[in-house]
């Protein structure tokens, strides 16, 4: 696939900054009608966001060269060349929890409750992203044949984009890309109940995508390693754990959504 969407003479615009910014718009408008639904300050998201774009990509793209560092340090004029891909969205995650919950507190939001409204704009946001991969020919399985990629019933254009090289692989970028999506309407639902703890909604996005992750990375060719084993695997077990964690804290705690009000047992 051609990883440029646009040309105009020496300027180019990536599919790969163009789906990300996309994912960053469509996140913002969700989070925006969510805030008006529950009757938060809309000063605070604008200022949040502002805050947040930069450290989430400064955070995916600092864990995933950390992890590169060999390649990155005899070439580091690919460090700041996020249009040629190497965005680590563990990375992303855990810089913007980290800030979320740095930002909250100094402004006396509900952790949680952003959290919860920020779960299905996250998870739908990695949805979109993951097509980046694919324009970039990257985030992809094992070797396979044109046949068994046929048999499952793809798009052509996918197909077709996952021979790289002559040889056809596993579009694993397109197997994530939908059980995001899944994940999504899942937590929208979940969301959408009359009565939903506080909280819930975080703890399934991280065990619906730590799942996920954990067994896609098992085909992915390209993963990051910390020795023999792929870091992707290692983080996806502790955010299962944590989700786990969370949802059974959410339960015992009996806080609940309903409606615009919260209530007590």
């Amino acid at each position: 696939m051609n990883p440029i969407l646009l040309r105009i003479g020496p300027f180019e615009i990536h599919w790969y900054s163009f789906l990300i910014l996309m994912a960053f718009v469509i996140g913002y408008f969700l989070t925006y009608r969510e805030f008006k639904k529950e009757q938060m300050s809309l000063t605070f998201l604008e200022n949040y966001f502002c805050y947040l774009v930069p450290i989430v990509i400064l955070g995916a793209r600092l864990y995933y060269v950390l992890f590169e560092w060999s390649y990155y340090v005899q070439n580091p004029g690919e460090i700041l060349a996020i249009w040629h891909g190497g965005l680590a969205i563990h990375g992303g995650v855990f810089a913007g929890l980290l800030f979320t919950i740095f930002y909250t507190k100094k402004h006396h939001i509900d952790t949680l409750k952003l959290c919860d409204i920020a779960a299905p704009v996250l998870i739908l946001g990695q949805a979109i992203g993951r097509w980046g991969n694919f324009f970039n020919g990257e985030a992809y399985g094992p070797a396979t044949t044109l046949e068994a990629l046929k048999s499952m019933h793809l798009p052509n254009f996918v197909i077709e984009g996952m021979k790289i090289g002559g040889t056809y692989y596993q579009p694993t970028f397109f197997y994530e890309s939908m059980i995001c999506f899944g994940g999504f309407l899942l937590i929208l639902f979940v969301r959408s109940r009359k009565k939903s703890h506080v909280g819930e909604a975080s703890a399934i996005y991280f065990i619906v995508y730590g799942i996920a992750r954990f067994f896609i990375e098992g085909l992915r060719q390209d993963s990051l390693m910390l020795g023999t084993l792929k870091v992707a695997q290692l983080v996806s077990i502790g955010m299962v754990i944590a989700g786990l964690i969370l949802f059974n804290y959410t339960i015992r705690r009996k806080r609940y959504y309903h409606r615009k009000e919260e209530v007590h047992e």
